[in-house]
C-alpha cells in the first residue's frame, strides 16, 4: 500500500513515485503500448473567471431580532453558532450562556433591544434587487441585512418565504446591480464540477468547489435536492451552487452530518423547483400548491409482491381524510396510488410533489393499486393548507371471543364490527381483533385492529374473513390490510418455518 502525501506539490510527489518504479520508468515507451495508452484527461478546471463572473451577486445576510433585555445582563449567543444549532441539530443550543452582543443592539422603548440573530448568504436575482436565500436563513428575523460584495449595506424586506421547500425572497432598494444567470437543472450531470461562493461561520465571499455527488437525492423533505461534494458550513445557507458556465443549478441548503460539521455530503435546492417557487412568492408573497387529502407511506417489495403489484411503486394510502377530493373520489384506505396524471409513482415522496405542482382547482387523474386490480379515479386538487393530526379512534374494549380454527391458524381471534363501530372509523366493514397470538403478533397486529383486507380479498365481517383465511396459501406471506385508529396499513404474517 502506497500512501501519499497530496498535501505536498505534485511534482514532488510524481518524483517519490518516478524514484519508487527505478530507471524502467524513464525509458521511452514501445510505439505498440503508445498506440493503446488511453489520451490524459483535461486538467482540473480554473474557477477564476467563474468567481469574477458571479461572486458580485452573492450577498452576505444577517438577520436581527427583538428580544428583552435579560434581567441578568445576558445577551443572545455568537450569530455563527446560532445558526449552526438551529439548521444543522434543528434546535437551540442547550444549557449555554449567552455572552453579550458585540455590537451592542439598539434599546427600545419596551426594554429590549435588536441583537443578532443568524448570518447566511444568498444571491441577487435581478438588477433592480430581488434576492433569493434559503427560508431558514430569514425565518423569524425582524430585520433583514444584505451586505454587498463592495461592501454597500441595504435593509431587506421579506417579500415571501416558503418553509416546505426552504425558499425565500427578500427585496433590497437598488438598480443596477449584478445577478446570477439561471442554468438547466435537467442538464446537470453526475460528476460534474460545481462550486459554491458564500459565508460560512461569517467568512464572506468564500469559494468551494467539488463534483455532484447524485441527482434527484431523496432526503424525505418536498423536494428532491442535488447531492455534492462541495465543503458546506453553517452560514453558506442560501448561497449559489454555480456549473462551470457560470450558471447558477441550485440553493446550497443542508449537509448531512454525524459531528455537526462538514462530512463530504451536502445539498443544493435544485434551481428550476427554486425558480417555480420564487415566481409565486413574487408575485403574491405566497405559494398556492394543490393537495387531495390522502396521508401515504412506502410499498415495501414484500408487499408488492405478496398483493400482485410487482415490484415496489407507487404510494400507499394510510387515511382519506373525510370530506377531501381524494374522499370525494373514492380513493379508498389501503390503495396504493401508482400514477399522478398519467406520470408514474416510483415511491411515495414522488406523489406531494406532484399534486402541489398542480393548480387547486384543476382536475387530475389518479390510478390506483386495489384488490389485485388498477382502476382510474378523477380527482379535483384543492389548495393545500396546514395537515391536521391523526386523530386516533379507539375501538370499545369487548371481551375476547371463541377463535374459530381459521383464525386460530393464523393466532386471531376476531368479531364482527358494531354499526357504531363502523361509522366511527367511516369504513364498510371488516373484523375487529379480540385477541392475538403467534403468527399475527410476529406480524405486528395488536388488539383492537380492524382488519379489512386478507390478501386481495375484502372481508365485510367474521364469514367472510374464515372464508379468506381458509383460501388463502398458508405456505407464503399473508398481505393483512388493517386500520388501527385512523391510518390504515399493510402488514404480512409469515408461515411457521
Amino acid at each position: 500500500m502506497f500512501l501519499i502525501d497530496w498535501k505536498k506539490p505534485r511534482a514532488f510527489a510524481l518524483a517519490g513515485l518516478l524514484a519508487a518504479a527505478g530507471p524502467m520508468a524513464l525509458m521511452p515507451a514501445s510505439p505498440a503500448l503508445a498506440q493503446s495508452a488511453p489520451q490524459p484527461r483535461t486538467g482540473l478546471p480554473d474557477f477564476t473567471d467563474l468567481v469574477e463572473q458571479v461572486g458580485p451577486a452573492v450577498v452576505n445576510i444577517r438577520t436581527m431580532e427583538r428580544v428583552r433585555a435579560n434581567p441578568q445582563g445576558q445577551g443572545p449567543m455568537d450569530e455563527e453558532m446560532q445558526e449552526f444549532f438551529r439548521r444543522f441539530f434543528g434546535q437551540p443550543m442547550p444549557n449555554v450562556p449567552r455572552s453579550p452582543s458585540p455590537r451592542g443592539g439598539p434599546q427600545r422603548p419596551d426594554g429590549g433591544e435588536e441583537q443578532p440573530r443568524g448570518v447566511g448568504s444568498g444571491f441577487i436575482l435581478s438588477q433592480d434587487g430581488f434576492v433569493m436565500t434559503n427560508a431558514h436563513v430569514v425565518e423569524g428575523a425582524d430585520e433583514v441585512l444584505v451586505t454587498l460584495p463592495d461592501k454597500r449595506e441595504f435593509k431587506a424586506k421579506i417579500i415571501g418565504s416558503d418553509k416546505r421547500t426552504d425558499v425565500a425572497v427578500v427585496k433590497i432598494e437598488a438598480s443596477g446591480l449584478p445577478f446570477v444567470k439561471v442554468g438547466d437543472v435537467s442538464k446537470l450531470k453526475v460528476g460534474e464540477w460545481v462550486m459554491a461562493i458564500g459565508s460560512p461561520f461569517g467568512l464572506e465571499n468564500t469559494v468551494t468547489a467539488g463534483i455532484v455527488s447524485a441527482k434527484a437525492r431523496d432526503t424525505g423533505d418536498y423536494l428532491p435536492f442535488i447531492q455534492t461534494d462541495v465543503a458546506i458550513n453553517p452560514g453558506n445557507s442560501g448561497g449559489p451552487l454555480v456549473n462551470l458556465r457560470g450558471e447558477v443549478i441550485g440553493i446550497n441548503s443542508q449537509i448531512y452530518s454525524r459531528s455537526g460539521g462538514f462530512m463530504g455530503i451536502s445539498f443544493a435546492i435544485p434551481m428550476d423547483e427554486a425558480m417555480r417557487v420564487a415566481e409565486q412568492l413574487r408575485a403574491t408573497g405566497r405559494v398556492s400548491r394543490g393537495r387531495i387529502g390522502v396521508q401515504i407511506d412506502q410499498v415495501t417489495k414484500d408487499v408488492a409482491e405478496s398483493i400482485g403489484l410487482g415490484k415496489p411503486q407507487g404510494a400507499l394510502v394510510r387515511s382519506v381524510e373525510a370530506g377531501s377530493p381524494a374522499d370525494k373520489a373514492g380513493v379508498e384506505a389501503g390503495d396504493i396510488i401508482t400514477k399522478f396524471n398519467g406520470q408514474q409513482i416510483d415511491k411515495a415522496t414522488d406523489l406531494p410533489r406532484l399534486v402541489g405542482n398542480t393548480k387547486p382547482g384543476s382536475k387530475a387523474n389518479l390510478t390506483v393499486f386495489r384488490r389485485g386490480g388498477s382502476k382510474d379515479l378523477g380527482v379535483q386538487v384543492a389548495e393545500f393548507e396546514a395537515d391536521k393530526p391523526a386523530k386516533r379512534a379507539e375501538a370499545p374494549a369487548e371481551k375476547p371471543k371463541n377463535a374459530s380454527p381459521a383464525a386460530q391458524s393464523l393466532g386471531l381471534a376476531v368479531s364482527d364490527l358494531t354499526d357504531a363501530q363502523k361509522k366511527e372509523l367511516k369504513v364498510k366493514g371488516g373484523v375487529k381483533v379480540d385477541s392475538v397470538a403467534e403468527l399475527a403478533a410476529r406480524a405486528g397486529i395488536r388488539e383492537g385492529d380492524v382488519i379489512l383486507q386478507i390478501g386481495n380479498t375484502e372481508v365485510a365481517n367474521v364469514k367472510e374473513f374464515e372464508a379468506a383465511v381458509t383460501k388463502a396459501d398458508k405456505n407464503k406471506p399473508i398481505p393483512v390490510l388493517l386500520r388501527r385508529g385512523e391510518l390504515a396499513t399493510y402488514l404480512l404474517i409469515r408461515p411457521q418455518r
